[in-house]
């Protein structure tokens, strides 16, 4: 589960590090998101290796699509997922993904949802 003031990581090739969430999308009293929701997050950090091609800058706000949690999701099935790390991938105002490529594993639930663009672009589904 995410909230408000969790460090993110981007797990894409916009060249964005690491990633601040601003707000939890999808409700009034909304305080916490899990993978396949929307939040709002600031850029924290860039990779020092594309500062110069970079398609963001440290501070600019955009939206995020959660695709890994640390936070372990258990389904009707019995089956328990989670991950090493708390990802984000981020979106543009079309809500298509900014970058072209996802590092690593996303998780299953964004395949039954509307955002089939981030899992075809990933390396693979757990």
């Amino acid at each position: 589960m995410v909230q408000l003031q969790t460090i993110l990581k981007v797990s894409d090739n916009s060249g964005a590090k690491t990633a601040k969430c601003i707000k939890v999308l999808g409700g009034f009293k909304r305080k916490f998101a899990c993978p396949g929701d929307l939040i709002v997050v600031s850029i924290q950090q860039l990779r020092n290796k594309s500062k110069i091609l970079s398609k963001v800058k440290k501070g600019e706000v955009f939206k995020g699509l959660i695709i890994r949690t640390k936070k372990q999701i258990k389904k009707k099935d019995g089956l328990i997922t989670f991950f090493n790390d708390n990802c984000v991938s981020l979106i543009n105002k079309q809500n298509s993904p900014v970058a072209s490529r996802i590092i690593g594993p996303v998780s299953r639930l964004l395949k039954c949802g509307k955002y089939l663009k981030f899992v075809t672009i990933s390396a693979g589904l757990i």
